[in-house]
């Protein structure tokens, strides 16, 4: 396989891992919401507002990537915007779960059980590391910035299922309910790291030195 065809294999393999991260993220987003406004789950709506952003992304970098396909090259000034918007949806998620996050805080609520989150987090954490994954993959092979900040937006999605399930079940354990915002806080300080590396280009630099580090 020639060097061109293997580019646009993986061209379109990106393309379709960013189409079925927006499939899935529309329907996990809109029960997200749904179920965290019902239970006062503020990291569950977090999670689904992450759902609609991680959509957002995707769709960016599923335009680029067509326009590559159709054009066989790719235009440098149009894949920065896109990433540095990429970027800006990291910040966005990072503002959104801070303010609320505070505002469940300094408000005392106390937020309700809600099985229908715990399925879809428990859905996430299956199906968002092997999207994460496969578009690690793809973003490394093709040394390709736009794609590796998508695998990052999505492997945010993993750690913000583990940090609010846990929040969940910690809650119904202790009934502390200060455990919902703060689990939303420690993924808006990652996200904002992202969200840096992708607005700066580096995502490859410390995807190299992470291969380098482990052979």
């Amino acid at each position: 396989m020639t060097v061109a065809v293997e580019h646009e294999h993986l061209t379109r393999r990106g393309l379709r891992l960013a189409q079925a991260t927006v499939a899935y993220n529309v329907v996990e987003g809109v029960v997200a919401i749904g179920a965290g406004v019902a239970a006062g789950l503020v990291s569950v709506v977090g999670f689904g507002v992450d759902s609609a952003i991680e959509s957002f992304a995707a769709v960016l970098v599923a335009l680029r990537l067509s326009a590559r396909l159709r054009h066989g090259d790719h235009d440098p000034r149009k894949e920065r915007r896109a990433l540095r918007l990429v970027a800006v949806t990291f910040f966005l998620l990072a503002a959104w779960v801070t303010v609320e996050g505070v505002r469940s805080l300094v408000g005392g609520e106390t937020p309700d059980g809600s099985p229908v989150a715990v399925v879809v987090l428990v859905a996430s954490l299956v199906v968002m590391p092997l999207l994460a994954a496969a578009k690690m993959r793809v973003g490394r092979a093709l040394r390709d910035p736009l794609i590796l900040a998508d695998a990052a937006e999505t492997r945010i999605c993993v750690l913000l299922s583990v940090s609010t399930l846990a929040g969940l079940v910690a809650f119904q354990l202790t009934g502390a309910a200060w455990l919902d915002p703060v689990a939303g806080f420690v993924i808006a300080a990652f996200a904002v790291h992202e969200g840096r590396e992708a607005w700066e280009g580096e995502l490859v630099h410390d995807h190299d030195h992470h291969d380098e580090a482990h052979p």
